[in-house]
């Protein structure tokens, strides 16, 4: 499959999880497998000896060398990619580190990356996270006015996909949200246009909730290019979260699940944990200390300190750690190799077609 300059040989993404979910190790082996591997480049550095003193500084050097370490697992099979968040305050510069390292591909959400072209140039492939046939309009038609350019593939993510989500929040706890179904062809119609003015396909690669190699096939029946998993990868051995982390959501049931109001000024989903619950109770975990991660973040105003919370998470933390997840939580019950769990994708989705 052809994206924008580059051909991807599984038509699998893995979806980039922060803090220090998705990293070199996890994303080098989905890479290896022939699919995309993402990183995500919130708070990289997070493991860095003078995180808390420099975390603008630590943050890039470990985004430096995580991707690195992608494509030296990888080895020149499949594709490299990095998940930059609109919302952070190192947006642009994580950005710009990524493509100097050689990343293949910038995929951005948790805003709208209307000034993407500009930070990505000509370095890797550019692609925006999309909730709506009218957030993808209103991206295509401001890179094509202003850039004069267009995207080389789209993630379009539904209502199931853990972390923070582009929908309504109100609608997500009433389950009145338009299934991916739904939004898929909307997008689709969005794209046409500009693959006729650019003369390239502009694959869409459905999100949020996918989980078998048969919910592929249902959705690339509908039109989409493939899928991108990130819940499902959680469960894996090169995850590079600790396994208290992977043991919260192998733990979790469906019913365990709830939908937050985070930091970043988004609805996300996440594991119930004490902390959720005392959110739950409209009880604040006062920050105690800040890396300025969140673009209009007031530390002495939020409910608690997103930074913090991924971190604890990450290092397995049930008491204070904030675990998002996608909504298959409790489908999963075991631990598997990345390569495991690729074959079975491909094989589901090649039986199902």
């Amino acid at each position: 499959m052809r994206i924008g300059r580059r051909e991807l040989t599984l038509p699998i993404l893995q979806g980039g999880m922060g803090v220090g979910v998705s990293m070199g190790g996890l994303a080098g082996a989905v890479a290896a497998c022939g699919g995309m591997g993402t990183i995500s480049t919130a708070d990289a550095g997070y493991l860095e000896p003078d995180f808390e003193k420099n975390p603008f500084e630590a943050n890039l050097r470990a985004l430096k060398q995580e991707i690195g370490k992608a494509k030296e697992i990888a080895r020149g099979a499949g594709l490299v990619a990095v998940n930059a968040m609109v919302a952070t305050v190192q947006y642009a510069d994580a950005v710009k580190t990524a493509v100097a390292a050689g990343v293949d591909a910038v995929v951005s959400g948790a805003g709208l990356p209307l000034d993407l072209p500009e930070l990505v140039g000509e370095g890797a492939d550019k692609a925006p996270i999309v909730s709506s046939p009218r957030a993808a309009k209103l991206i295509l038609k401001t890179w094509d006015r202003k850039y004069h350019t267009t995207a080389d593939f789209i993630v379009l993510e539904g209502k199931d996909a853990g972390g923070h989500l582009g929908f309504d929040e109100e609608q997500l706890k009433a389950g009145s949200c338009p299934a991916l179904e739904e939004l898929l062809p909307g997008v689709l119609a969005e794209v046409r246009p500009y693959e006729e003015k650019y003369g390239h396909p502009i694959p869409v690669f459905a999100a949020g909730g996918v989980y078998t190699g048969s919910d592929m096939a249902r959705l690339t029946k509908l039109g989409a290019a493939g899928a991108q998993l990130a819940t499902r990868f959680i469960a894996t051995y090169e995850c590079d979260a600790s396994q208290g982390y992977k043991d919260v959501l192998l733990e979790a049931g469906e019913g365990d699940l709830a939908v937050i109001h985070s930091p970043v000024g988004m609805p996300g989903r996440a594991v119930r944990t004490p902390l959720v619950e005392r959110l739950e109770q409209n009880l604040r975990r006062v920050p105690t200390k800040c890396s300025r991660c969140i673009k209009g973040c007031v530390p002495t105003q939020i409910p608690f300190c997103i930074t913090h919370a991924l971190i604890e998470a990450v290092k397995g933390n049930r008491e204070e750690g904030l675990f998002f997840s996608g909504s298959n939580v409790g489908r999963l019950n075991k631990m598997v190799y990345v390569r495991e769990l690729m074959d079975e994708l491909m094989n589901e989705w090649r039986v199902s077609q």
